[in-house]
């Protein structure tokens, strides 16, 4: 019973590390189940030693066992040195500069085993020991059996072909394959998939042509064939019951007999049997495309629902032939099995996989309970059984047999059928309605779809139809001759051909800084040199504007300073309010100055304030008579605040030359005689607000690209120029990190302080509605919901069953910055170029169109990895800056394509 227990529980750790070696592509060498399979076969090898053989009389009787084995068979002397290696590193003994392995207490308990696993001889130690076991075991051991021990042996080839994963690091215990790891996968198992994307996608809606009913059973046949080789026959929604490889099938009369994979799967209540041949599944086809082989068509899969009778020959010098009769009365081809029992084992899974709803009859188990054999349905002649019997001295069993599959509980009598009185006739009638019947409601429910496609999806698309190829003459996009023709006279093309252009194509690097500023909206097309405005003035005058607001913020910032260590030093208590506006500004401040710090020499140890200073720091009987929020706020009511207002009042006095640095200290101290009140907290809040901004911007420019090679302290200056310019004319939005990432690109093709204020302007009318204070980005999400279900459903599915993340909030990042952190700089032009022009060729919703095609990119590696929404936030952020972008381009403009194909479709 031991004996038996312990090969039972050796057999389910195998099974179940090669199902997850099938289902994850890969398994890690910590999994649950590779400790689970070392201490079974510690098990195994560890029953009943011989006591008295030296050696294992030691604690550790595995070490022992490899120990001994080692000296006489060199394989295992090869893996106890690499366990002597692994145990030095890790006590740090080892002479060697690799640094010590981290082994887990589970590695180290069974580091003899797992290491022959690993470098895959374990089988090979394991069949030497069983072939010399009367050595090592007591005659009733495991090890010794003439059937188990073989088994055993035999059954650590598959464990031993299999790839393992490594840790990453020592405190990298998660098995997630990298990005990069799994794209490869992909270009491995994939290989022989079709190229293009939505090839055996289930779609949403019948767009296709519709086929005869016998080409599409055949087409689902051979994809139902091509999942099965795809999927290493079995994943997550069907079991492998039984496998054998090398089981011949001649699929025609005049031609060869072929080998080939035959096995058995169930899926919930139905069985399935396929065979496939092996020069699909081994990829020996050479150049040959294995998409559209003729192989295909040999591909068997046959529901054992159709099948009625099963017939099997047997003879003694080889192996069974099985025969697969219909309810049609059609044979399928017959299975050659190799000899061995092989097809004993298949009747033995098969009636296993049929329980508890139907069954073989006669039932294929012994009424005796001797065991599985075969019913003698047919005997022999007496003179061939008496001829046998002599030969072998025992009586042989008949050779062939015949097997119903029957389902009790749908049984039924011929006779009783065809006693019904229902004329065929009326029969016929009867099933031509219902066919009719099914095409109409079919057809109703279609066309209701469609509507509500149409209502859902109008808006996305213009409703003219572009073809998602470029034409030849759009292949190489705006050219420098083209855009030089177009300059000297503006008639030769049509703005709409050259926005078409760059749809198809981009525009030619060496022209994109003439070109962007008509993409933008900075430019009209059609408008000569000299109705182009200078943007130069306004910008110089913005620029003066907020510089001069940014020298009171810092003046105001190193009198805060300064009145704080004045009062320190004094001794004297501080208001509370003055220590949390001091902090602030002291925090806000982005280069305070040191020399603030220290009363100057002559002066009064009070410094002199400007006329901007917070009531909290004024004498109770100054302070101006405002409502505030709370007592210790120190912040007006919100209803009294106005940025708008105090914006005015502080243009207005830079306007008159007050309270600017540039006059000196006179004029410091003599600044706006701005009155008390609300005027007053307004001005101070625009203060901070401006304050506030600043820091922000600061904080951003400093590491925007930073790595690229444009931006140097200079340029990063005029950076920052052009976004302090800009927030400054947008104070109600202010700020938003992000903002810096949308300017660069700008500055790098332009390399013009103004012109790219002026195009970034323009840029932001579309972008900042992405922002928070926007209601774009939820729009985003809600079309993307929209979109996915209707042209990729199956893909919607998974992404409701995997926590559902239709939310698509790993979208953020793509809409908010046009792809900028996903890509490359030269790719990020390339699409910025193709999302402007877009609006007036396709699609004002561009971007949900490339944001659906790099999900389609990677649709099939999501699904065969089963990705939730943590997963695949980590894939395209490993992926960032790694996407094929002309791929990509070209697969967004198939999808508008389909959707306005979906529009127009009557």
């Amino acid at each position: 019973v031991i004996k038996f227990t312990e090969h039972i529980l050796f057999c389910l750790q195998v099974k179940q590390i090669m199902e997850e070696a099938v289902t994850k592509k890969f398994v890690h060498e910590d999994s649950s189940h590779i400790i689970a399979l070392c201490t079974a076969i510690e098990a195994c090898l560890g029953h009943l030693l011989k006591r008295r053989a030296a050696g294992f009389l030691r604690s550790d009787k595995i070490a022992a066992l490899f120990t001994k084995v080692g000296k006489v068979y060199d394989t295992a002397g090869e893996v106890c040195r690499k366990v002597q290696e692994q145990l030095q590193q890790r006590q740090g003994s080892s002479t060697t500069s690799r640094p010590p392995q981290p082994l887990s207490a589970q590695a180290i308990k069974h580091i003899w085993v797992r290491t022959a696993l690993f470098e895959k001889v374990l089988d090979k130690i394991v069949q030497y020991i069983v072939d010399n076991s009367s050595k090592y075991y007591e005659r009733e051991a495991l090890m010794h059996d003439s059937v188990f021990g073989p088994i055993l042996a035999a059954l650590l080839v598959g464990p031993c072909a299999l790839e393992y994963t490594k840790l990453k690091t020592s405190d990298h215990l998660w098995t997630d394959p990298s990005a990069n790891e799994l794209v490869q996968r992909h270009r491995i198992h994939g290989a022989h998939r079709s190229q293009d994307t939505t090839a055996g996608r289930r779609p949403a809606l019948g767009i296709r042509k519709r086929q005869s009913s016998g080409s599409m059973s055949e087409d689902r046949f051979a994809a139902s064939a091509r999942e099965y080789v795809e999927s290493l026959h079995q994943n997550s929604r069907t079991h492998l019951l039984y496998g054998k490889n090398n089981v011949l099938v001649q699929p025609k009369k005049e031609m060869e007999v072929l080998r080939g994979y035959l096995s058995l799967h169930q899926a919930g209540d139905n069985l399935t049997l396929k065979w496939t041949p092996n020069q699909l599944i081994n990829g020996t086809l050479g150049d040959c495309d294995l998409e559209k082989s003729i192989y295909w068509d040999y591909a068997l899969t046959v529901p054992l629902r159709q099948i009625v009778c099963i017939h099997c020959h047997q003879r003694p010098d080889c192996g069974g032939t099985l025969v697969l009769v219909s309810q049609d009365g059609i044979q399928r081809p017959p299975l050659h099995f190799p000899p061995g029992g092989h097809l004993l084992a298949f009747l033995s899974c098969l009636e296993t996989g049929l329980l508890p709803r139907g069954q073989l009859e006669p039932p294929l188990w012994s009424q005796k309970g001797k065991g599985k054999v075969f019913p003698k349905l047919r005997k022999r002649s007496s003179a061939a059984r008496l001829i046998d019997q002599d030969r072998n001295g025992e009586e042989q069993t008949a050779a062939d047999y015949v097997f119903r599959i029957v389902y009790p509980g749908y049984r039924y009598d011929a006779m009783t059928f065809f006693s019904i009185s229902i004329p065929l006739k009326m029969l016929c009638q009867n099933m031509k309605r219902q066919i009719v019947s099914r095409a109409f409601y079919g057809w109703l429910a279609y066309c209701r779809h469609l509507s509500t496609v149409r209502t859902h999806l109008s808006a996305l698309v213009n409703h003219n139809i572009v073809p998602p190829d470029r034409p030849c003459e759009a292949s190489g996009g705006l050219s420098k001759e083209v855009w030089s023709k177009y300059q000297k006279d503006c008639k030769n093309y049509k703005e709409l051909e050259l926005l078409r252009l760059v749809y198809y194509g981009g525009v030619q690097h060496d022209i994109r800084k003439e070109v962007w500023p008509f993409l933008l909206g900075h430019y009209k097309f059609g408008m000569g040199k000299k109705d182009m405005g200078q943007v130069h003035e306004r910008y110089q005058q913005v620029m003066r504007e907020w510089k001069a607001c940014e020298v009171i913020v810092k003046q105001r910032e190193k009198e805060m300073q300064s009145a704080i260590f004045a009062k320190l030093s004094s001794g004297s208590s501080i208001d509370s309010h003055v220590l949390r506006l001091v902090h602030r500004d002291s925090t806000l401040s982005n280069e305070p100055d040191p020399g603030s710090q220290e009363t100057p020499s002559g002066e009064d140890s009070t410094p002199t304030m400007t006329t901007l200073v917070p009531p909290a720091a004024l004498p109770p009987e100054e302070r101006p008579l405002v409502e505030f929020d709370s007592p210790d706020s120190g912040l007006p009511s919100s209803r009294n605040y106005s940025v708008t207002s105090a914006h005015s009042q502080i243009l207005s006095s830079i306007d008159d030359g007050q309270s600017t640095e540039e006059e000196g200290g006179a004029g410091r101290r003599a600044g706006p005689q701005v009155c008390w009140g609300q005027c007053f907290f307004e001005q101070i809040e625009l203060l901070d607000t401006v304050a506030l901004n600043l820091h922000r911007i600061d904080k951003d420019v400093q590491r925007c690209d930073r790595n690229y090679y444009y931006f140097t302290t200079a340029n990063l200056e005029k950076l920052r120029n052009i976004m302090c310019s800009y927030v400054w004319e947008h104070l109600e939005m202010g700020y938003v990190q992000g903002m810096c990432d949308l300017l660069a690109p700008l500055m790098v093709i332009l390399d013009d302080e103004c012109l790219a204020y002026s195009c970034f302007t323009q840029l932001m009318k579309r972008m900042s509605q992405n922002f928070p204070n926007g209601g774009a980005m939820d729009t985003h999400f809600a079309n993307m919901r929209s979109l996915i279900q209707i042209l990729d459903s199956e893909l919607f599915e998974l992404m409701q069953q995997n926590g559902d993340y239709t939310h698509f909030y790993f979208c953020y990042r793509w809409f908010l910055l046009d792809f900028k952190r996903e890509l490359l700089y030269e790719d990020v032009f390339a699409v910025w170029e193709v999302i402007w022009v877009a609006p007036r060729i396709s699609s004002q919703h561009f971007v949900l169109f490339l944001a659906l095609a790099l999900v389609t990119v990677y649709r099939d590696i999501i699904m065969d990895n089963n990705m939730d929404f943590t997963d695949i936030i980590k894939f395209f952020n490993e992926m960032a800056e790694r996407h094929d972008v002309q791929h990509i381009l070209k697969i967004a403009r198939e999808l508008v394509h389909k959707v306005q194909s979906l529009m127009d479709n009557k």
